[in-house]
């Protein structure tokens, strides 16, 4: 009997995600094991494999396709002896569901197949809107085409992204002077921005938003919405920090190591959280979560957006360790390699954008964590040391808290004691 390839949670909270890339055609023979297809989540891609052995029989979505529910039946595989035609046209499988985006999906179902009958017409809601995909509505809108006059190739007609190409415009409409007025528009389908700037002839293209991004707007819009930041902000003096680095380097150069300042920087905050447990804690609800262990989420830029990988306890790491890990982990971050539990956790987090020549900023809370520290470029400024104004290379950290969960004067204690390790930097490696 055949089976059916659903698509799969790749990690604990993952709802949907992006059918990247088919590494299988139909008729293809694979055995367990066998790599299926690539799958994007909100964070990385990670290779499917094959549980059963078979032929693949039919391929259900296309790749490329987005907003795929985990659970939708993506292909069918007949066993060793079936009918592969049988099998691909039902066999005994059940069907994939009719339309396996949400609705309120920005993404859009493949494109219908030669042997779906599209719609002669454009069914209308009882409301007598149109049916159509919020996608095709902005896409409609930006061109300036009457989605009535489109027949939808989607479930029930839906009109979807594919059946827009190559749609005419609808006639543009008298001048202002002239115009009747127009019908007020309809609450479900407002203008969008890219629509307006067109209108106001700006060059401009409409670029459709990746996962990431979406989650990204999605968990920073809560964190500032829903979670009462506090910040606090030391200015630290680097020169005792940048002496060590070199010493350090020099005694690791036979290792092939090359500690950076922010190898330095997650030891410190690390270290810094476990003599301040107080601000090593997460809100949660009617309770708190304080942790035993500090897992320093670190900002990297990828291409698309940003990923924290996790320096697992870097409180009690070596520093030449915790240099080994991140250069590991960036890299297969922006390769999208990371695994689930790579980059997802943390107890806080740590930006540092002092190499963009960045002197302070205020970060935003990762949510569910309760800190993040922002680093500032350092730079050489007068400085107060020994009672005696000099020129020393200073910088400027400033620590988001969750005011839910950290009092201020905790905070208060996090941010000395962070300055105190970073100014006298062996007691943080002892």
């Amino acid at each position: 009997m055949s089976k059916t390839i659903q698509m799969p949670a790749l990690s604990p909270t993952m709802e949907e995600g992006t059918l990247a890339k088919w590494l299988v055609k139909e008729g293809d023979t694979v055995s367990s094991g066998d790599l299926l297809a690539e799958i994007e989540t909100d964070k990385a891609t990670m290779e499917f494999e094959a549980v059963d052995e078979g032929v693949v029989a039919k391929i259900l979505v296309a790749e490329g396709s987005e907003g795929v529910k985990v659970g939708t039946v993506i292909a069918i595989i007949a066993e060793e002896g079936e009918d592969v035609a049988a099998a691909a046209a039902g066999g005994g499988a059940p069907a994939p569901k009719a339309d396996p985006i949400p609705a309120k999906s920005e993404a859009e179902a493949p494109a219908a197949k030669a042997d779906v009958i599209p719609a002669k017409a454009p069914p209308a809601a009882a409301d007598n809107r149109v049916k159509a995909s919020p996608l095709a509505r902005r896409l409609a809108e930006a061109k300036g085409v009457d989605l009535s006059a489109v027949a939808g190739s989607g479930p029930n007609g839906r009109v979807v992204k594919a059946d827009l190409e190559g749609a005419a415009p609808a006639a543009k409409p008298a001048t202002p002077a002239t115009a009747a007025p127009a019908p007020a528009a309809s609450a479900s389908t407002p203008a969008p921005v890219a629509a307006a700037a067109q209108d106001f002839g700006i060059p401009h293209e409409v670029i459709k938003l990746s996962g990431m991004r979406k989650t990204i707007a999605r968990r920073l819009t809560e964190s500032k919405q829903q979670v009462p930041h506090i910040y606090l902000t030391v200015d630290v003096q680097l020169d005792k920090l940048l002496k060590l680095r070199s010493e350090l380097n020099a005694g690791l150069a036979s290792r092939n190591v090359k500690l950076s300042v922010n190898d330095l920087l997650i030891k410190a905050l690390g270290v810094a959280l476990i003599q301040v447990p107080e601000c090593n804690v997460q809100f949660a609800g009617d309770q708190m979560l304080a942790f035993k262990r500090a897992d320093i989420s670190v900002a990297v830029s990828i291409p698309g957006g940003l990923i924290t990988p996790i320096v697992t306890g870097a409180d009690s790491m070596g520093v030449a360790a915790i240099s080994t890990a991140m250069k590991d982990l960036a890299a297969r971050a922006k390769d999208g390699k990371l695994a689930p539990q790579e980059y997802q956790g943390g107890t806080a987090s740590l930006s540092n954008m002092g190499m963009f020549g960045i002197k302070q900023f205020e970060a935003v809370i990762n949510p569910p964590q309760g800190m993040i520290m922002a680093i500032g470029a350092g730079d050489r400024r007068p400085y107060v040391v020994d009672d005696s104004l000099q020129i020393a290379t200073v910088m400027s950290a400033t620590g988001s808290f969750d005011h839910r969960a950290i009092d201020g004067a905790d905070g208060a204690r996090l941010m000395k004691a962070f300055k105190e390790l970073i100014e006298n930097p062996i007691g943080m490696l002892a």
